[in-house]
């Protein structure tokens, strides 16, 4: 009688239990509505206002080598070892590691757990003989994904893995970016240097004649001096010019993972060793799917989008199997000859815990910013490729006429020289005539660098050759040693 009144006491306290809890999954269910991830609408440039939208367009290629279009040997190999030494990209290489770690702890959630344990107890009271225990225990726990919990963890976590691959591509494409400048700036200081040696032995030449015009009383003091002084200038620019050199390349040493001072660059002329590409006129119109700082700011929108639909299943029950087995004896030779298991579910209700709906509340805000912070950084990158655009268009009409006025210049300079020969000039005119003919080949020079700048500018806006499927589908097998073993 009395085992009957247990047993039915029992049976309707796990009634009542499932009741409850069928109460609890109803009353929660009426606010686990989440809408499936959808691409953010943005607005799509449909033309550019940099270029000729009149003329007809081939589509634009890049290659993920596209720095091979300068036609230069020496900067592929600064590139390459960029590439492998640069202390930026190994960190952010080692964080796409981290990323796939905690992505296989997330896999490993799905699978039970066993631990062991084995202890031996001796105890002794007055006046008693001491005893001796030993035992074996074993427990298991798996929690059943029945509501998807560890499943929105586990694309979560994906989603946080393909951001931080993308942000390593990012991290690539900006460090080729940074030491093709830097070597054009090099170069260009090269060519500076070389054109103010220039302007330097031909203004030597007019204090050489000088000299002899002043030993024969033709030219007065004041105006030798001041001769003097037009080469002292040449000179202190020549100084200003290689401390800068110095300077970019200890940067660009660092750039490659060495130490300052340890790089030193053979002398050359950017016009002679740097090619100007051509750059097709059509603009790539995947944009959004090229560019690695876009990829990355949209995964995290997934990743928040997902951590949401997580918070909102957390008030649902969990429900797991545990179960415990163990052997227990006095004798450590009979200790295999007793044992004992059981198992049994779990459930673990939410009844009350104001947290949840917090939590909710939290991701919902945080998936709002991350949504905005992808719109900013699209803004942005149209912003970047309408800039290099521009930039690149009118600095190519600029060094056109650059081009035509150092044509002139240097016609108007050989007739300087010659009436120089003959003392039918001024000293003032010979001097505004080398000035005038240095400064236009440096603003020339600088113009060809910067249309260099320009054209890297143009490819590092456009994604640089890299290429990612679309972010909403991100199948659940993909592991991250694939990415981690291509960087």
């Amino acid at each position: 009688m009395k085992n009957s009144f247990i047993r039915q006491g029992a049976y309707r306290c796990a009634k009542a239990m499932f009741i409850m809890m069928l109460f609890f999954v109803f009353a929660a269910c009426s606010s686990l509505k989440q809408t499936p991830y959808q691409r953010l609408e943005v607005k799509i440039q449909s033309s550019w206002s940099g270029q000729d939208n009149t003329q007809e367009k081939t589509p634009m290629r890049i290659d993920k080598d596209w720095w091979k279009t300068f036609g230069d040997d020496y900067l592929n190999r600064l590139i390459e070892k960029a590439l492998n030494g640069n202390l930026d990209l190994k960190i952010l290489s080692k964080r796409v590691a981290i990323a796939g770690f905690s992505l296989d702890t997330q896999h490993a959630s799905l699978w039970p757990k066993v631990s062991g344990t084995s202890s031996v107890s001796a105890q002794k009271q007055s006046a008693q003989v001491a005893t001796t225990s030993f035992s074996a225990q074993t427990s298991l726990n798996w929690e059943l994904d029945i509501w998807g919990k560890i499943a929105l963890n586990i694309k979560s976590q994906q989603a946080a893995f393909k951001a931080s691959e993308s942000d390593w591509r990012a991290g690539y494409l900006t460090l080729v970016a940074d030491v093709a400048n830097r070597y054009f700036q090099i170069r260009l200081i090269d060519e500076q240097i070389d054109r103010q040696q220039h302007s330097l032995n031909k203004n030597q030449l007019i204090l050489d004649n000088y000299f002899a015009q002043h030993k024969e009383g033709l030219l007065s003091s004041t105006q030798l001096l001041s001769q003097k002084a037009e080469l002292n200038g040449i000179r202190q620019q020549q100084i200003e010019l290689q401390r800068q050199r110095k300077n970019n390349e200890n940067s660009l040493a660092t750039l490659l993972g060495a130490p300052a001072g340890s790089l030193s660059v053979p002398v050359a002329h950017l016009s002679h060793t740097v090619q100007l590409p051509e750059v097709p006129a059509g603009i790539p119109a995947d944009l959004l799917n090229r560019r690695p700082d876009l990829i990355a700011a949209e995964y995290r929108v997934l990743q928040a989008h997902a951590l949401l639909g997580q918070a909102k299943l957390a008030r649902l029950p969990s429900i797991s199997l545990t179960g415990n087995g163990g052997f227990v004896s006095n004798v450590l030779s009979q200790l295999l000859k007793s044992w004992s298991f059981g198992l049994a579910p779990a459930i673990n209700l939410a009844i009350f815990d104001p947290g949840f709906k917090i939590q909710v509340k939290t991701n919902q805000v945080q998936t709002k910013i991350e949504e905005d912070v992808y719109r900013k950084v699209v803004m942005a990158a149209f912003e970047e490729v309408e800039a290099a655009l521009v930039n690149l268009s009118f600095h190519k009409k600029q060094k056109i006429e650059l081009d035509k006025q150092l044509e002139h210049l240097q016609v108007v300079s050989k007739h300087v020289q010659a009436r120089l020969k003959e003392g039918m000039v001024s000293q003032l005119e010979v001097f505004e005539s080398e000035r005038t003919l240095l400064n236009t080949e440096q603003q020339l020079l600088s113009i060809y660098q910067q249309v260099l700048l320009d054209t890297v500018a143009l490819y590092k806006a456009l994604g640089g050759g890299w290429y990612n499927p679309q972010v909403s589908s991100i199948p659940i097998s993909k592991h991250w040693q694939e990415s981690h073993n291509a960087t």
